[in-house]
């Protein structure tokens, strides 16, 4: 008989027939998987479905656009000085905020992991905050500190700081439930109290990828300070917003440039950063320990600059807590009742664009995510090239990417997907490329030794490691896209924006409450829901 055949089932009842092999059952987390993308692949048909979404209307379009960027070319600087000193100022809000939002959200991120905190309640309570911050826009903070404390950079960096947390309290608190157990067991078998637990055993795990998320931090909040000036914040927005309003198209893409030129001077230095802290040499322990001390004296001295250059006296912000609480007491209790069913209208619009732009957002930005990480890519011309495009892409904030979009295809919802859509190349394609050059390369050399090709290579050891870090993105990429369109409604772009700014604008306080306490629900669930998904994976 050949041993390779399938049994046959003899004895009583046996046919004689070969028996069929069984499958094996499906793992729990190939089950999560597989209810996850079914989950997905629904929300965005129905969403398609609900905005009657056209690929037909961009075409449409493309002479409007055509029309709009003959307008904006050749870029013009009206005023090199003023724009510079506006760049710096921008590039410095980004930074010190940041660095207040991080010292915010180390303690919260020790409180809202569940491997740290010290009861469940707090834990639950430390995500609450994180999860709020997240869920207020981040010019629905501008708006509402520019009442308190008035037009200028300090309504600016604290907006920026608060918003921030929502993002490194998230990630901060993801790394700690990451670590491995091991050396926190062991300084904890010496006696050490619960500080020196966290210090010793959890902190030198986490500081490597707190690193790369602060840095990445600031980029981001370098684009969103430019939006903020449209409200008064600081930066170079508020000149921006001049430039569209007076329709001088080309003094806005030469700002838009000028921003450009930062990020791509920022995008070189988180590479370096990258390079010199994250991948310790073990050849030069003390080269790799003196990086880590330049990095940190470099960014207190940066800090301390920012606040001098800014001319922002620390104290302010403490003596003016009280009128920022008094402002934000504005929004409670919230009014649901407005303006009746429009504001549940507007909501599942929201929720719609959100859904299908972070589809989109997907399919675009993982390709490219790939081909930009040095240990994925098949060559490092296309690496840096892919690197480009997404640089690039988050050079331009949403908020203007909408407003093209909306001279392209009218009012609605579609701009608010196109938008968001193209945006989110430069976030998630970035959270992607990150997350593979992280990768442990023993696999990847496994392959490549028995001969497998960069196909084999890219699905047997790139992307299984990937995985969880890309589903934790991609619903991240999903409440980002869920609050961003929020703030896209301001130039028409659909969803709830609009009647979140109107109400804003018209100190109709206690309906803009309403909406941010349903967006900070939605987005709360998300957080939730992700939390539990990269658990299962």
């Amino acid at each position: 008989m050949n041993a390779l055949a399938p049994p046959r089932v003899s004895g009583p009842g046996g046919t004689g027939r070969p028996r069929p092999r069984s499958r094996p059952p499906l793992s729990w987390r190939r089950r999560v998987l597989v209810t996850l993308g079914g989950v997905g692949l629904f929300a965005t048909v129905a969403s398609w479905w609900y905005l009657e979404f056209s690929p037909a209307v961009l075409l449409d379009g493309t002479d409007a656009v055509a029309r709009l960027v003959g307008r904006m070319l050749p870029p013009v600087v009206d005023d090199p000085g003023r724009t510079v000193d506006l760049v710096v100022e921008t590039l410095l809000m980004a930074l010190l905020g940041t660095v207040i939002a991080t010292v915010l959200s180390v303690p919260l991120a020790f409180l809202a992991a569940r491997n740290t905190t010290p009861h469940p309640v707090v834990q639950a309570a430390a995500r609450g905050v994180i999860t709020f911050c997240r869920a207020v826009p981040d010019l629905v903070f501008a708006i509402v500190l520019v009442r308190a404390m008035g037009i200028g950079v300090l309504a600016g960096v604290l907006a920026l700081a608060l918003h921030s947390v929502g993002m490194l309290g998230k990630l901060f608190a993801d790394a700690i439930e990451e670590i491995d157990e091991g050396p926190r067991e062991a300084v904890r078998s010496t006696g050490a109290g619960r500080l020196a637990v966290l210090v010793s055993g959890v902190v030198p795990q986490v500081v490597p990828s707190w690193i790369g998320t602060f840095v990445y931090r600031v980029d981001i909040n370098l684009r969103i300070s430019v939006v903020l000036g449209f409200v008064g914040a600081g930066g170079i927005g508020f000149a921006l917003q001049s430039s569209l309003r007076s329709l001088s198209y080309d003094a806005a893409l030469g700002m838009v440039l000028a921003i450009l030129a930062v990020l791509a001077a920022m995008e070189v230095a988180s590479v370096g950063v990258r390079h010199l802290l994250l991948q310790p040499s073990a050849r030069h322990p003390r080269r790799d320990r003196a990086a880590r001390w330049i990095f940190g004296a470099g960014l207190l001295l940066a800090t301390g600059f920012a606040f001098a250059w800014l001319r922002i006296d620390p104290l302010t912000m403490v003596t003016s807590a009280p009128d920022v609480v008094a402002a934000a007491m504005r929004l409670v209790p919230p009014d649901f009742g407005l303006v009746g069913g429009q504001l549940w209208e507007a909501v599942l619009q929201t929720l719609a664009i959100g859904v299908l732009a972070t589809a989109g957002g997907i399919v675009m930005s993982i390709p490219l995510g790939l081909l930009a990480a040095r240990t994925v890519s098949p060559h490092p011309v296309l690496a840096w090239a892919a690197r480009g495009l997404m640089l690039a892409v988050r050079s331009v904030p949403e908020l203007i990417l909408a407003v093209v979009f909306v001279a392209a295809v009218g009012l609605g919802p579609v701009a608010g997907v196109c938008a968001l859509g193209i945006g989110s190349i430069g976030f998630l394609g970035k959270l992607v490329a990150d997350a593979a050059e992280e990768i442990d390369l023993g696999p990847v050399e496994a392959v490549r030794a028995v001969g497998g090709g960069w196909w084999q290579v890219l699905f047997s050891a790139v992307l299984p490691q990937v995985m969880p870090s890309l589903i934790g993105s991609s619903l991240y990429l999903l409440d980002v896209n869920i609050r961003h369109s929020t703030v896209l409604g301001i130039v028409g772009a659909g969803g709830v924006g609009f009647l979140l700014y109107e109400a804003v604008r018209t100190l109709n306080f206690e309906f803009a409450g309403a909406i941010i306490l349903i967006v900070f629900v939605i987005v709360y669930v998300i957080e939730r829901l992700s939390g539990w998904i990269r658990a299962q994976v």
